[in-house]
């Protein structure tokens, strides 16, 4: 492999890393479900502060969920844990159970009539409803 054809080889990995890393992200519930949400309501509810809904997070370590975090509450992984470590020590909130995957977030969301949760935009289909999306 020449130079020339690693470069852009490169370029196009960099590329492909940031389209994923700025993907849309769809807060989801069941596809019967009426709540509507603000982002300000969605912060409240992942981070244990309202408890109109019950929250659905992907596993640690995903970029989808990094991206939440990031884009919904202002906070990286770290300050994360360092939040849910205060507030469990405190007993003031438990953090959103987690799901393996997109479509656990899914199935489990289309199942429960007050569960809420987050998934890559292009994962959504009919068994679920597009509260907010997130960019």
């Amino acid at each position: 492999m020449n130079l020339k054809s690693l470069t852009l080889m490169s370029a196009l990995s960099c590329f492909l890393a940031s389209t994923c890393a700025f993907a849309d992200i769809a807060v989801i519930a069941g596809s019967g479900n009426s709540a509507s949400v603000s982002k300000k309501d969605v912060k409240k509810i992942f981070l244990g502060k309202k408890t109109s809904m019950n929250p659905m997070d992907l596993p640690d370590g995903s970029a989808i969920r990094d991206e939440f975090y990031q884009k919904v509450a202002k906070k990286n992984p770290s300050q994360m844990k360092s939040y849910w470590s205060k507030m469990i020590f405190s007993g003031k909130a438990t953090p959103p159970e987690n799901a393996d995957d997109d479509a656990a977030v899914k199935a489990w969301v289309a199942k429960n009539p007050k569960g809420i949760g987050y998934i890559d935009s292009g994962s959504v289909d009919d068994s679920v409803k597009v509260l907010l999306t997130i960019n």
